[in-house]
């Protein structure tokens, strides 16, 4: 008796993605489906970078269509396919790049540039391909997060390579000067820079590049609004209302100017004492929370105020390099998924299905 692919269908549409929160059926996630016999293959694309869920999806699957009267045997294939995504109306994709997701705050000391590190290297560790540009000219901390020194080099003299630390590609004004040297430079000079190491760097197929933003709503975050194809952006705050005041403008700049809000991120939400345990929210509670039901956006998750992850960051190995396996890690790495199936549901980018049309004498 060889099951019907309507008993197959209705199986697999009572099995939840654990990122999306659809299932596999209406989030067009199956491919392939087909019976022989009691044979079923099947492959499930995933939207996003989830190799840490291959198996446990793949497991999902199998378990449940084994229940099926007939089935025998069943070979899933799950993997992950990353597509480019619309972006502004009137602002091109640069070549190599499919996605570009900048990381911003409204105020500075709030922990956006170690988020933004952890952020690209959980996508990385999660099987994408991710490149990290460090917008922040005036306080470029990437290079010494992401523990890579020297400067970038450039083969034809016009365009530079990229420099890489723990899988990753990356450039920021940091490779380009002494480390004590001050960026004494007027609005203009800055968005230039900003336009020169985005463009002028030989970014090699990325699935995804991490904007490392300044804090605030300058002439940088205009510059990344009007010229930058910008897929989505992160906000990161603290719970404490001084930071959800300025979050709350930051986010708002991108409304305006229609970069979607992928969700927000809450640092220190709480500190664990090392001595004895006892947690205490140092910096308020619950204001990540707010924010999101008052905007309707995501809160992506809340991370501790650890010591820990201060020195790994430091140390130039972040926390989900330093200590893949940990809890830390695990909330990182869940932001991570939860901010590429976000922009999986968006609308993809359709400007490559367009024929170029080119004009010759003849």
């Amino acid at each position: 008796m060889t099951p019907t692919e309507q008993d197959l269908q209705h199986a697999l549409r009572e099995l939840i993605d654990p990122v999306t929160d659809e299932n596999y059926v209406d989030g067009k996630s199956i491919r392939n489906l087909k019976a022989e016999g009691g044979n079923v293959y099947l492959e499930i694309v995933l939207g996003y970078p989830g190799k840490s869920l291959v198996e446990p999806i793949r497991r999902q699957v199998q378990d449940r269509l084994r229940k099926i009267a007939g089935v025998e045997a069943v070979t899933v294939n799950v993997y992950s396919k990353i597509v480019s995504h619309a972006v502004q109306r009137g602002v091109k994709l640069i070549p190599g790049i499919k996605n570009i997701i900048a990381v911003a705050s409204g105020k500075g000391g709030v922990g956006k540039s170690t988020t933004a590190a952890n952020l690209a290297l959980a996508l990385a560790a999660e099987g994408a391909i991710v490149g990290m540009l460090d917008a922040d000219i005036y306080g470029p901390s990437q290079p010494t997060m992401l523990g890579i020194s020297g400067r970038p080099v450039s083969k034809d003299g016009k365009i530079m390579e990229p420099m890489e630390g723990h899988g990753i590609q990356a450039n920021s004004v940091g490779f380009l000067i002494d480390v004590e040297t001050p960026m004494v430079w007027r609005g203009p000079m800055v968005t230039q820079a900003l336009e020169q190491l985005l463009t002028e760097t030989r970014w090699s197929n990325l699935d995804y590049l991490v904007v490392d933003m300044p804090p605030g709503t300058g002439d940088i975050q205009l510059t990344l609004a009007q010229k930058v194809p910008v897929t989505g952006a992160v906000i990161v705050t603290t719970p404490q209302d001084i930071a959800l005041l300025d979050a709350r403008k930051g986010l708002k700049m991108f409304e305006k100017v229609n970069i979607p809000i992928l969700g927000i991120v809450e640092n220190m939400a709480m500190h664990k004492c090392s001595n004895c345990g006892h947690m205490e929210h140092i910096f308020g509670e619950g204001g990540g929370a707010r924010m999101s039901q008052d905007y309707n956006v995501d809160l992506l998750g809340s991370l501790p105020l650890d010591i820990a992850i201060r020195e790994q960051a430091d140390s130039g190995k972040p926390t989900v390099v330093a200590d893949p396996d940990g809890e830390v890690a695990q909330i990182y790495k869940t932001i991570a998924r939860k901010v590429a199936a976000k922009i999986a549901k968006a609308s993809q980018d359709r400007s490559h299905v367009f024929p170029k049309i080119v004009i010759q004498n003849t």
